[in-house]
């Protein structure tokens, strides 16, 4: 079942999600903080968020869930920045990319902390020039690996620790949040 959710808290079958759009994917949540993160997100999207929870059986005693959002330019970020608040959390936030703009992805883990990045069209992480002239300086005073530099630029670490969390979302159910104000 799909529930759309506006910025009035009223739920209906809303023709529109926003200029922006995006999906966030809680991997892991410890229960008892659950109820938090929903009045975290209240206070994003303007209205009370009802999250449907389920088990999340890669880590016992903790919940997932994903839900589609919808609202203006930049929701993406301002829902990442209100989660980075629960530091025990496993989650990622997308923003599509729209007309003339790239989108961005943050992933969040308790080891590796927040990664953020640009997002093509068709999904690729962008990596802008200047970034990659830094890893190329870095390599050069560290003598550490530029495969291994180049896998931190473009979110590996956060990949290989959260693929197991992502493959428990097979099958889930979707809410959608609806016009964030």
């Amino acid at each position: 079942m799909t529930i759309v959710v506006n910025a009035r808290g009223a739920s209906d079958a809303g023709p529109s999600m926003g200029p922006a759009r995006g999906v966030i994917f809680i991997h892991s949540c410890p229960r008892a903080v659950s109820p938090h993160l929903e009045w975290a997100l209240a206070r994003v999207f303007g209205s009370r968020v009802d999250v449907d929870w389920a088990a999340q059986p890669v880590e016992p005693g903790s919940v997932r869930a994903e839900l589609i959002w919808g609202g203006p330019l930049g929701t993406g970020a301002r829902i990442a920045s209100a989660l980075h608040a629960f530091r025990q959390l496993r989650h990622e936030v997308t923003e599509d990319p729209s007309p003339g703009r790239e989108g961005e992805r943050f992933s969040f883990t308790p080891a590796l902390g927040l990664f953020r990045a640009s997002i093509g069209a068709h999904g690729d992480v962008m990596v802008p020039e200047d970034r990659l002239r830094t890893a190329l300086a870095q390599v050069a005073m560290t003598g550490e690996s530029l495969t291994d530099e180049i896998a931190r630029l473009i979110g590996t670490p956060w990949d290989e620790e959260l693929e197991p969390f992502r493959c428990a979302h097979e099958g889930s159910t979707v809410r959608i949040l609806h016009q964030v104000v």
